[in-house]
């Protein structure tokens, strides 16, 4: 699975969705499944994230395309390793949490 990341785009939703489209999807490698790296962002980005790697993983099957957000080595290298051995996982965006998921609290009796 290839690694790109997705680097310079501007903080507005609308102009970071144009821009990854106008200029990036353009220029993916053909040939092989993909992780696309974005940078940590807020919520206001992850609808067109994610509507973008969902489309760009059904317009490129069988190869799979996949996403993460995180600005972490190991964060990036655990996702990679895990989504490289899940053959039937695609078009996921992935917001990585470095920090951990916090304490697990009892459900409800």
């Amino acid at each position: 699975m290839e690694v790109l990341r997705i680097t310079d785009l501007p903080p507005e939703p609308l102009a970071a969705a144009a821009q990854f489209h106008g200029e990036v999807v353009a220029t993916l490698p053909h040939d092989a499944d993909l992780l696309l790296v974005f940078p940590p962002a807020d919520h206001t980005q992850r609808e067109w994230r994610a509507a973008a790697v969902a489309a760009l993983a059904r317009a490129h099957a069988p190869r799979r395309i996949n996403a993460v957000a995180s600005d972490s080595d190991a964060g990036i290298a655990s996702a990679l390793a895990y989504l490289s051995g899940a053959a039937g996982i695609t078009g996921q965006y992935l917001p990585l949490d470095d920090a951990g998921a916090g304490t697990v609290l009892p459900s409800a009796a």
